[in-house]
């Protein structure tokens, strides 16, 4: 069975720090580029960083430029997320998700996803 499961969440000052990890079971994701996500209430599920196979091309959103850093450790089959100097409004549930596609570019093309672990970031 594949499955993807974060961890790391919680609930953490503004101005704060918290590392999230992805550890992958059922197949290996070596090759597949992997995502962060993360839906805040009442918003729809938005992107937030992308990492590929390789690890060498990373992608991210505007809003986490500078601030969070996205890592992987293909023979650990896992994905990590620091994320400094967090605001009220990175507050969401975060999921990682995978995709055999080199590049991905929609939400379509990650097959695989976690079931989410929830960030709170209090002001």
């Amino acid at each position: 069975q594949v499955q993807l499961v974060e961890s790391g969440g919680g609930l953490v000052q503004a101005g704060g720090s918290l590392r999230l990890s992805c550890a992958a079971s059922g197949r290996t994701f070596s090759r597949d580029a992997m995502g962060w996500f993360r839906q805040a209430p009442g918003k729809e599920r938005e992107i937030v960083v992308r990492i590929s196979w390789s690890g060498v091309i990373t992608y991210y959103t505007d809003s986490a430029k500078g601030r969070f850093t996205v890592s992987r450790d293909n023979a650990k089959n896992a994905v990590f997320l620091q994320m400094n100097n967090l605001k009220p409004e990175d507050t969401a549930v975060y999921f990682c998700a995978a995709s055999p596609t080199s590049s991905p570019r929609y939400e379509y093309e990650y097959l695989y996803w976690g079931q989410g672990t929830q960030v709170t970031v209090s002001s």
